[in-house]
């Protein structure tokens, strides 16, 4: 029987349905994907061995959760995925504010309708896609919104005194009874308002104005939190936290490689872009590691943290960057450059948080700063390590090359060369190809551009070159020869 053709409370009797809370429902259904080895949390990289099998035994606990960890973090993304635990389709009696479930209502409305019309009360049913709320806190919310106040007008169309409970207009919490809620960014919420969850939390009834009420609401309590926002703008109260069952810690990639998954799986590109930039596996490498370098910087604030969207903003910038200079230069096809990563700088620096020291280094001068040390940390993964002090008697690999330099001391990349033209000019550079040959004799042709731009940063970086930035584009020259051409 399609149980959607259930359309009043006789038929949903006969029907053999049992009601059960929003908890159980969740605490069911996760067992039976458990058992059936089925993922539950779909699109959440990195977590698989710490996040979510603390948020899936809190659901087991039939607990309500709090989300603690740094922005970026998929909290949000977490929580509304938790819907799809919930059963399909549930029954509510038809008209219910809140969600009135048939067999047990709560609100006076549907005692009232299943007192009058018994066998013949209206059922209607929801989807589980409509059982989520969600509100962002704000130190503007009050207890009116999230739980309810008195509505004069409708204290008059109705002709009722003030001291009827049918006077009350329900907040979202009570509209959200028999659904997963979400409190993003609970510090925020001004303490009087926190201390109006206790009730809700602990006896499952709320209090409104004066009214002896008690509405026993069944939901699903997720709230997120950012650590910073203890001791920044606010903080959870003591009581709200104890009543809150499971407190579980996000956290960022651990490793380039799950990043990397993140970055691609999220950017939003147009399928154009995709055909046109060819993006080597390297530089999708070093995108990533821009990232963990500003998690690391001293000039940006650790607790503030850096968003994976930093690095999902800045592939999006990546690839547009390329996309202009092949438009512009008229070519079909590109492949991605190194001096392309000047264009990721707008979505740096507006992504992270500078201490004094960053601010008074600036924030473009920080993002580079970041883009040289990623640079500098991926170089040893690809060609011989440069020490800081090296001995006399050994020959540096990259010797030829900074020879060659030293001869040709007006080498440039200019930013909207066209690809025939760049490709011409780094392949004039012998040693830069023997260089390849011998530490990435493997590569692929399309990536070794790239490569060979990135080892000449990488030299830049260790100072065995030097690298100068022209309105457009850059000069590469030797660190002491042109030093003392200079002179």
């Amino acid at each position: 029987m399609d149980i959607k053709s259930v359309k009043t409370l006789e038929q949903l009797e006969a029907s053999g349905y049992k009601s059960k809370s929003i908890k159980d429902e969740l605490r069911d259904n996760l067992r039976e994907k458990i058992s059936n080895n089925q993922t539950t949390f779909t699109g959440i990289h990195g977590y698989e061995n710490t996040v979510i099998p603390e948020l899936e035994r809190a659901i087991l606990s039939r607990h309500n959760i709090n989300l603690l960890g740094l922005r970026g973090q998929a909290k949000t993304r977490l929580a509304r995925q938790m819907v799809n635990l919930l059963d399909e389709w549930i029954p509510i009696v038809e008209g219910s504010e809140i969600n009135d479930d048939p067999l047990h209502p709560i609100s006076r409305y549907a005692i009232n309708l299943i007192k009058e019309k018994a066998g013949d009360t209206p059922i209607s049913w929801i989807h589980r896609d409509d059982r989520f709320a969600e509100k962002l806190a704000t130190p503007d919310v009050t207890v009116a919104d999230i739980i309810g106040d008195v509505d004069p007008i409708k204290a008059a169309n109705l002709k009722l005194s003030y001291a009827d409970d049918r006077v009350i207009h329900f907040g979202m919490i009570p509209r959200a009874n028999r659904c997963i809620f979400v409190i993003n960014e609970l510090p925020d919420l001004q303490a009087r308002i926190q201390v109006a969850l206790f009730n809700i939390l602990q006896e499952g009834d709320i209090q409104i104005r004066g009214f002896k009420l008690r509405l026993p609401l069944d939901m699903q309590f997720v709230f997120t939190a950012n650590p910073e926002d203890y001791t920044n703008r606010g903080s959870i109260v003591t009581p709200l936290k104890d009543r809150i069952g499971s407190q579980i810690l996000t956290h960022y990639p651990e490793s380039v490689a799950i990043a990397k998954t993140i970055t691609q799986q999220e950017a939003q590109l147009d399928s154009r872009q995709s055909s046109l930039v060819h993006v080597p596996e390297l530089a999708k490498d070093l995108l990533e590691q821009i990232s963990f370098e500003a998690r690391e910087s001293e000039f940006i604030d650790a607790k503030s943290g850096v968003s994976a969207r930093m690095s999902i903003t800045a592939f999006e910038n990546l690839l547009s960057t390329a996309e202009y200079r092949a438009l512009k230069s008229g070519d079909d096809q590109t492949l991605l450059r190194l001096s392309d990563f000047m264009g990721v700088v707008p979505a740096i620096t507006g992504k992270v948080e500078l201490v004094y020291e960053g601010e008074q280094e600036g924030a473009a001068s920080v993002a580079l700063t970041l883009i040289s040390d990623a640079i500098k940390s991926l170089f040893p993964d690809y060609f011989p390590k440069i020490e800081r002090l090296e001995k006399e008697s050994e020959t540096s690999p990259y010797q030829e090359l900074i020879d060659w330099f030293f001869e040709e001391s007006g080498f440039e990349l200019l930013d909207e060369i066209p690809e025939a033209e760049y490709i011409e000019k780094l392949d004039a550079i012998k040693p830069l190809n023997d260089l390849l040959n011998k530490y990435q004799e493997d590569i692929d042709k399309k990536d070794s551009y790239f490569m060979k731009e990135f080892l000449l940063w990488g030299l830049v970086e260790h100072k065995k070159l030097s690298k100068y930035r022209l309105s457009e584009g850059f000069r590469f020259r030797d660190l002491y020869g042109s030093y003392i051409n200079d002179l």
